[in-house]
């Protein structure tokens, strides 16, 4: 078939407030390609097969950050050392950290599409604009029954965590929300109130760095055991509300910026203006490492993390390493 397949979550917050959000993309789409909703992990999996089946050039998905994981996830199992098509994303979520970094169009997940269409069109006398990133490897070292390897552009635990459960406490879902709950967190951090309590309770563990299969990766070495506010990664810069703290995420191929915060909440709030301006946290706050592969170990045995957006734990020891490299069509 080839064309652009699309992929929606009717179960996300914005697809609930908005259930004719399917049909106007298929009015949109026509028939340069076909319109699916993904109600459930198996059915995403057989639009996947399908999808690879039918040889799509793009696959475009509307959704925010936790629907652009999934779904990721689940084509990039799917479609395995096969070439992955093209992907864009059309916002259709309440967050959009992925694609505001990479630069996609601000627009409704329609109006996107129809420019997407309009280049795909012209792709004869000019290929799609897009941007390389790698996503990362997600999942427990030793995985029980249920649990599975996950594939993002973000990781962390302690308080990255804790800011969305916080976040989604509040059920409002939306980036005023989050600001909103940004601002709490930051007035509660200096008065030592119970949100901060709760939001940033310490991370305990270590992390090990494991030498990958690159000819210059040598990464080795490892973060002791201790109290972290967090140890975090990412392969893009941007973590939400425009701020960066992995600027360090295209330092070398094949590689993801990850930090071992240690810092107090207090002083880790002081540091919000440079991790805003994309600049490093000053000595003595956090580890710093670029990276290929880590083994995160909790000293309780849990590991509690967030990938994209979504909230997940892990029994055992959590493996974060470089994954695939994902084309992210820019529509301008």
């Amino acid at each position: 078939m080839s064309g652009i397949g699309v992929v929606v979550n009717p179960k996300s917050r914005r697809n609930l407030r908005d259930p004719r959000a399917a049909s106007r993309l298929a009015r949109t789409l026509g028939d340069s390609g076909v319109v699916r909703e993904a109600r459930s992990i198996e059915e995403l999996y057989r639009i996947a097969e399908d999808f690879r089946r039918d040889a799509i050039d793009v696959l475009a998905i509307s959704g925010g950050d936790g629907t652009n994981h999934v779904t990721l996830t689940g084509f990039i199992d799917v479609y395995g050392r096969a070439t992955m098509p093209q992907v864009a994303l059309l916002r259709g979520g309440t967050m959009n950290t992925v694609a505001n970094s990479v630069g996609v169009l601000k627009d409704r997940p329609e109006g996107i599409l129809g420019r997407l269409l309009r280049d795909y069109a012209q792709r004869a006398s000019g290929p799609l604009e897009n941007v390389e990133r790698h996503v990362m490897r997600i999942g427990p070292c030793d995985p029980r029954p249920g649990e599975r390897t996950h594939y993002g552009f973000l990781f962390g635990t302690g308080v990255v965590a804790g800011f969305l459960a916080e976040y989604y406490r509040g059920g409002e879902g939306t980036p005023l929300a989050a600001a909103k709950t940004l601002a709490r967190a930051i007035g509660s951090a200096f008065v030592g109130g119970e949100m901060i309590r709760r939001m940033a309770r310490p991370f305990r563990g270590s992390v090990a760095f494991v030498a990958g299969d690159a000819p210059d990766d040598r990464d080795g070495g490892a973060w002791a055991e201790r109290d972290y506010l967090a140890v975090a990664a990412g392969t893009i810069a941007n973590i939400g509300l425009n701020f960066r703290p992995f600027h360090r995420y295209a330092e070398k191929p094949g590689r993801f910026h990850m930090l071992g915060i240690h810092a107090s909440p207090v002083a880790f709030v002081k540091e919000l203006p440079r991790i805003h301006r994309e600049e490093p946290m000053r000595a003595g706050k956090t580890y710093d490492s670029v990276s290929s592969r880590a083994v995160v170990r909790s000293a309780d045995g849990l590991v509690r993390y967030m990938i994209d957006g979504d909230l997940h734990e892990a029994r055992g020891e959590l493996e974060v390493a470089i994954g695939p490299r994902v084309k992210l069509v820019i529509v301008r």
